[in-house]
């Protein structure tokens, strides 16, 4: 009997941590949205500020799937002085959200998937032009991706060195 008892606990017990390792398992994937995930970081303080200017926050936490190709605080600082506080004027909204929606391409597109691309036609209408040079990924000709397939929720971040402009 008390072996029964013994295998009995052992098999709940293995049940139990296996449930809390899939549940775990799960819960370890990134349940953040693009937006979460970018302001976690803490390297994209600009970004978020900008998303929340330009009214974008509710569609970058919405179902997707996106692409970001996010611009880190650096990269917003290597803009010409004065030029963020600038767009982040509420009269100057249109221009801030067509910014940033040309970072933005629509489904989940991968690092595999960026170096057999040309270009990619983003949120904002325009299409970034793509390249491989020496192993990194280059868009239009001077942004360089650092960082990429941070998965989301609802999509993937590619970090990039500097602010695109449609």
């Amino acid at each position: 009997m008390k072996f029964i008892k013994t295998t009995l606990l052992t098999l709940v017990t293995l049940a139990f941590m296996t449930t809390m390792a899939v549940a775990g398992g799960n819960y370890s994937k990134n349940k953040k949205d693009i937006v979460d995930t970018a302001v976690a970081a803490g390297s994209f303080n600009t970004l978020a500020a900008a998303l929340k200017a330009a009214g974008l926050i509710d569609t970058l936490k919405g179902d997707g799937p996106f692409t970001v190709f996010a611009p880190t605080d650096e990269a917003f600082a290597k803009l010409p002085e004065g030029t963020v506080e600038s767009l982040l004027k509420p009269e100057n909204k249109d221009k801030l959200s067509a910014i940033l929606t040309y970072h933005v391409v629509s489904g989940k597109v991968y690092a595999k998937q960026v170096v057999d691309l040309n270009s990619a036609t983003t949120i904002e209408g325009s299409d970034i032009a793509i390249e491989v040079k020496q192993g990194h990924v280059i868009l239009n000709g001077n942004t360089t991706v650092t960082k990429t397939d941070i998965k989301t929720s609802n999509g993937v971040i590619h970090v990039i060195d500097q602010v695109l402009m449609p």
